[in-house]
């Protein structure tokens, strides 16, 4: 990238940092809370891209991206440790909604907010480079990646189907589509082996060869 693109990144992260549309100017119902926009970009060199769905309660708090119980399976899935995860030359983190959205009536997160990505995923991915890997976790962001890349039509109708399907998908697009890593999807990797036998090692040597001499660190046993 340029000085130039550099410049407009950063000009832009701080924008999305400062952003409040979904509380001041919502589309919908308001944020019940302040916003906290939580993203990690950098200068835009990252090696591999996490494309998430919306940062949880934790998250909120500490302002830090997977930094909580979903984070440490996450890191297990891909065979990193925190300090790399967290080496922003090393790995991007984009979710649909920066803020975290509050939580439904049972107890669970609401969906991304719509605002984020129509406001502000369009300029920020004209800005990113390509990296070398790109993960999608969720079907909010699997549909709207695959959709921006122009293969829409690789969007499955359930979870199931889209990590199912993640030889095609990342055959065609270099997208891998994962599960959430969060201990709601623990009971649907329990029945689904195939998942930690046929996908997981394919993930962790494609980051393996993305962060190419940093290497990853061998999974806990």
């Amino acid at each position: 990238m340029s000085e130039h693109s550099h410049e407009d990144l950063a000009s832009l992260t701080r924008r999305i940092a400062a952003c409040r549309i979904c509380r001041d100017t919502p589309s919908g119902p308001p944020l019940p809370h302040e916003p906290r926009p939580v993203l990690r970009v950098g200068a835009g060199r990252a090696l591999i891209l996490i494309c998430g769905q919306a940062p949880g309660a934790r998250v909120h708090a500490s302002g830090i991206p997977f930094d909580d119980p979903s984070g440490d399976t996450l890191r297990s899935w891909l065979g990193v440790t925190r300090e790399t995860f967290y080496d922003e030359d090393c790995i991007g983190i984009v979710p649909m909604g920066f803020c975290f959205p509050g939580h439904d009536s049972k107890g669970g997160d609401l969906p991304p907010r719509k605002e984020c990505a129509r406001t502000w995923h369009g300029p920020l991915f004209a800005l990113l480079p390509p990296p070398r890997l790109m993960i999608a976790l969720g079907l909010y962001a699997q549909r709207y990646h695959l959709a921006r890349v122009g293969r829409p039509d690789l969007a499955a109708r359930t979870l199931h189907d889209s990590v199912r399907n993640w030889r095609e998908v990342w055959t065609a697009t270099s997208i891998l589509p994962l599960p959430h890593p969060s201990w709601r999807n623990r009971a649907w990797v329990a029945r689904n082996p195939w998942f930690e036998s046929e996908l997981l090692p394919v993930l962790r040597q494609a980051v393996g060869d993305a962060l190419g001499p940093r290497g990853i660190e061998p999974p806990a046993t």
